[in-house]
This record gives C-alpha cells, sequence and structure tokens, in this order.
C-alpha cells in the first residue's frame, strides 16, 4: 500500500506567547482602534483626495466604520485562537461593507489597482501601530512577524469582498451600457425620431453612453456562422447587437485608416455585408441595402463566407434588387428571342450584350466572347433583324443592357468580360 504523505506541523510563535501578553496586547489594540481607524482614513484621504465621503445612517463615514470594524475582528481573532495565521478560516471579515467599498469604486469608474493600494497603506499604517503596542508588552519578534504575514492574508479576504463587489458593479454598469446601446442602436435603424432634431435625438442618447457620434456610419448585417457564435471583437466603438437573429452593427467612420482592415480580421469567418456610408440620421438607408445583400448571399447570387461591402457590389445590387420589375421588363425587351430556341436565344443574348457594352464592331465583339468574327456579324444580322429600328433608340438599347446584364449576374448568361 502506498504510503500516506507526513504533514509536519509549523509551531506558531504567536502560539508561545504567553497568554497573559496576548491578552494585555489585544486590549491595547481595541482601546486604540478607533483612533487607528481614524488615523488610517485621515492618510488615505490625503493620499487619495478624490475618494467620496459616504455616511452611513448615523452619520459617520461608512470608511471608518469599516476600518474600525476591519481591525477589531483581526484583534478579537488574535485574542481567542493560539497563532496569528489562518485558524477555522482566520478573522472574519465583516460583512458587506468592504464589499460596498468594491461596489463603490466600480460605479465610480476608477480601478481595483487604487482600491488594493488603499488596502495596502492601511495594513502599513496598521503594522506601525501594533509594533508600538507589541514593544510595549514585550511580545517577541518572531510572534510579531507572523503578525505581519497574519495581517497581509486577512488583506487578502478583505480584496476579496471587494473584487466581489466590484464585479457586481461592473456587470450592473454593463447591463446597463448594453441596454442604452440597444436603444441606440433601435432609433439610429429605425430612422423614427419623435420630433425636434434627430441629430440631436441621436448625439442625446449616444452621449449616455460615450459614444462620440461620426459624421458616418455604415450598417452591417451578419449571418451567424453557428447557432452558438461568440460575438465578433469589432472593437469598442462598433456598436453591436447579437440579439437579432441576424446580429446587426453600426460602424462609425467606415472609411477611417485601418477601419476596413480591423473590421476584415474581426469579421473572418463570418458572413454578411455591410451597407454604403451614410450620415448616422439616414442609417436605416445603410441598413436596407445590407439587409438587401443579405438576402442575395442567401440566394447564392453574392460569394458567402466573407462579410461583403455594398459598395463593391453596387450593379448585383441595383440590378437584382428590383427582380420583378427587372422580369416584367425582361419579357418585353427580350421578345424577339422567345422563338429562337433556348440555346441560340442564349447566344444572341449574350452577343447583344457584349456588343451593347463594347459599342464596338465585329472584331471587338468576337474577341469579348472568344467566336470567329464572321459568327459574330451573323448574329448581329439576326439580332438587328429581330429588333428592327428599335436596337438603334437609346432607350431600347439601355433597357436591353439592363436586363441582360441582370441576367448574367443570375448565372442566365455567360461571363466573358476578364475577372478583375
Amino acid at each position: 500500500m502506498a504510503r500516506r504523505p507526513v504533514t509536519v506541523a509549523t509551531r506558531s510563535a504567536w502560539h508561545d506567547v504567553p497568554r497573559r501578553q496576548v491578552r494585555q496586547f489585544a486590549a491595547l489594540a481595541l482601546a486604540e482602534a478607533p483612533a487607528l481607524a481614524e488615523e488610517i482614513l485621515r492618510e488615505i484621504r490625503r493620499e487619495y483626495p478624490h475618494l467620496p465621503v459616504v455616511l452611513d445612517d448615523s452619520g459617520e463615514p461608512m470608511a471608518l466604520v469599516g476600518i474600525r470594524r476591519a481591525i477589531e475582528a483581526f484583534v478579537q481573532h488574535l485574542e481567542t485562537t493560539e497563532s496569528a495565521g489562518a485558524a477555522e478560516g482566520g478573522p472574519r471579515v465583516p460583512p458587506g461593507v468592504f464589499q460596498e467599498f468594491g461596489r463603490g469604486e466600480g460605479l465610480g469608474g476608477r480601478s481595483l489597482d487604487s482600491l488594493q493600494a488603499i488596502y495596502r497603506l492601511g495594513v502599513r499604517l496598521a503594522w506601525r501601530r501594533f509594533a508600538e503596542i507589541g514593544t510595549r508588552v514585550d511580545i517577541p519578534p518572531p510572534a510579531m512577524y507572523e503578525l505581519v504575514d497574519a495581517g497581509y492574508e486577512y488583506l487578502d479576504g478583505l480584496v476579496d469582498q471587494s473584487v466581489r463587489g466590484y464585479a457586481e458593479a461592473a456587470a450592473r454598469q454593463a447591463g446597463e451600457r448594453l441596454r442604452l446601446q440597444r436603444r441606440l442602436i433601435e432609433l439610429l435603424l429605425t430612422g423614427h425620431h419623435r420630433g425636434g432634431d434627430p441629430a440631436e435625438a441621436l448625439a442625446e442618447r449616444a452621449a449616455r453612453i460615450g459614444w462620440p457620434l461620426p459624421a458616418r456610419v455604415a450598417v452591417g448585417v451578419l449571418l451567424r456562422p453557428a447557432r452558438e457564435a461568440v460575438a465578433p471583437a469589432v472593437g469598442e466603438d462598433v456598436l453591436l447587437d447579437m440579439d437579432y437573429e441576424q446580429p446587426r452593427m453600426v460602424v462609425p467612420d467606415p472609411g477611417a485608416r485601418g477601419r476596413p482592415e480591423l473590421l476584415d480580421r474581426a469579421l473572418a469567418g463570418w458572413t454578411g455585408a455591410i451597407g454604403p456610408p451614410v450620415p448616422p440620421a439616414a442609417a436605416a438607408k445603410s441598413l436596407r441595402w445590407a439587409e438587401a445583400a443579405v438576402r442575395l448571399i442567401e440566394r447564392g447570387l453574392l460569394p458567402g463566407g466573407q462579410v461583403l461591402h455594398c459598395t463593391g457590389h453596387t450593379e448585383a445590387l441595383v440590378l437584382l434588387e428590383p427582380e420583378e420589375l427587372l422580369d416584367d421588363l425582361a419579357l418585353r425587351c427580350l421578345a424577339p428571342l422567345a422563338h429562337c430556341g433556348p440555346t441560340h436565344g442564349r447566344r444572341l443574348a449574350e452577343t447583344l450584350l457584349a456588343w451593347l457594352e463594347t459599342r464596338g464592331g465585329a472584331p471587338e465583339v468576337a474577341a469579348r466572347l472568344g467566336v470567329h468574327p464572321q459568327t459574330v456579324r451573323y448574329r448581329l444580322r439576326q439580332i438587328r433583324e429581330l429588333w428592327g429600328d428599335d436596337i438603334e433608340h437609346p432607350d431600347r438599347r439601355f433597357e436591353l443592357e439592363l436586363v441582360l446584364r441582370a441576367q448574367r449576374l443570375r448565372g442566365e448568361l455567360g461571363d466573358p468580360r476578364p475577372h478583375r
């Protein structure tokens, strides 16, 4: 059988101090606790004048009450145990008071580092007074050194309570900021401003969360790569709301230096679209274009696996979104091809589009399509026969190019254009 590890108990120097001296030390320390607490608070206020003074129901500073209770709890523990260190969990930290300190630091926007520095200052001052009392009642140095270690262990307990309060305040503030941020996003994206100047309403909402209202914004719509996908790290100044089925984000100053690269890195692995830059009061317009692009991505008409910028896909958005109107226009404009058969009709349509785009002769169109110029001349003669004089009318040519470009974007026609 494996042997159990042998635990060697370390003898406490405080245990060796006669109980009479311990009681003397504790009595003197408790008697001086109120004055010591006032001295500590005075020094803290001198070093950290920004700290607010919060009074309890009796009108006494809560900090003073907390310091005094902490000193008393520590000394009473020394009097009732045989070691200065942790016995039965160590001295009991006064509940609530130091948690409230941490909560106040969090709500005041200060850091935990400053709170811990304040606590360390208090321990140093307390140790100085305890050392004087220990000298008066002849407490041996080893026992006093043990007392120092116990004091810092006790400090850890105070800090733990403050951290708990600080975390609670931080969570409360984060929740409140998220609520206000969602209200700002809603105001931006709906465009509903109840009277007055929309810019003023937006500026007021933005100021509540410390968001500088930019000159221009772009709105993004995202498709989750997975149901439980973690929110992308788009930066603190980008307003992101993951509560939508398709998450929304409002990007301030989208053209700012480095912004596109930062978003590309943060949104790697996501699919979606970012609308065109607009003034904040017109953010709903940017949203509409982003939503339109996402619909085209879902239909496979725009590439997925990335977050597209609508400004780079203007042709597709303009030609593919008004689908019913363009389909009706196509029925009328392309009626001459109805009796040509699907294959031949497609070739004529591709030739017609190449001719409309190049405005060139047979050699230029043939080079674009990759066929012989004579083939193009034959097709162009057929096109002129099918459309007659209409093919020379600027409005008819414009309509034909619109519907044929839309069909090419849908994949219904080949794309002979060089890849850019």
